[in-house]
């Protein structure tokens, strides 16, 4: 074989694995699993959403025991919240629009599933918003590090 031959085929040999190397890198890696050291389960880690909207609705309280969605433990005296679609692992800060007292919250559980409600809280995160005792209170839910994306329309 002449040099001018191995040469175009060791070109031709360098390109496809050049072109094999950065088609590999273009293939999406999976979401990093977050393992619970309390139930050893593994989820995918919480991506905060491209957009917080804020939420504006009525909120209440339950004091479950057992499991949660996420495979947590309940703990009435820790401040988590169920919320329909927020990921698990989300803070976000819950506002009760009637006497201005606010909380931080962790999502660890699915609900509420009754029509016009918007965030189930723990019974010490009611404590702390001041709501215990009527049961429910209309609130708005912001993401904890105050990034706002403006009020929506319900708000009032």
């Amino acid at each position: 074989m002449t040099d001018r031959r191995l040469s175009a085929q060791a070109g031709s040999a360098l390109a496809a694995i050049a072109l094999g190397l950065l088609a590999g890198a273009c293939v999406a890696a999976p979401p990093p699993l977050l393992l619970s050291s309390r139930t050893g389960v593994a989820t995918p880690a919480p991506e905060a959403p491209p957009q917080f909207r804020a939420q504006c609705g009525l909120a209440t309280w339950y004091a479950m025991t057992g499991r949660t969605a996420s495979g947590e433990h309940s703990d009435p005296a820790a401040m988590t919240a169920a919320h329909r679609s927020l990921a698990f692992g989300t803070s976000v800060q819950v506002t009760n629009l009637d006497n201005g007292r606010r909380a931080v919250v962790r999502i660890n559980d699915r609900g509420p599933f009754v029509p016009g409600r918007i965030i189930d809280v723990s019974r010490a995160a009611a404590e702390r918003l001041g709501f215990m005792t009527g049961g429910s209170a209309r609130v708005r839910i912001d993401a904890a590090d105050g990034a706002r994306s403006g009020p929506p329309a319900d708000c009032s």
